[in-house]
């Protein structure tokens, strides 16, 4: 019972997380290319401020739709793939 109470409250992350257009967007962006760092992801929304974007980005790694890793002085971001193909299998296409 704990294993389905666990993936249901994964679930609503995801899907919260990819119910605000901006982070459906950058789930996208993040399938068809990979490990983005935070500069790649802003210019590709273009009208999307720093502090916003930093937001949305939390948002989809609270999820555990997409991961980070830092390399140096960034951040660069891809797709949780077990993730996307167990809750949003939608954004793989």
């Amino acid at each position: 019972m704990v294993q389905v109470d666990n993936e249901i409250l994964q679930a609503v992350k995801v899907f919260k997380a990819l119910g605000e257009p901006t982070r459906l967007k950058i789930a996208l962006m993040l399938v068809r290319e990979s490990n983005q760092c935070v500069t790649a992801i802003g210019e590709g929304l273009e009208t999307v401020a720093a502090s916003t974007l930093s937001h949305h980005l939390k948002q989809l790694t609270d999820s555990g739709l997409i991961q980070s890793r830092k390399s140096g002085p960034f951040i660069h971001y891809s797709v949780n793939h077990e993730i996307a193909e167990k809750f949003a299998p939608y954004i793989l296409v």
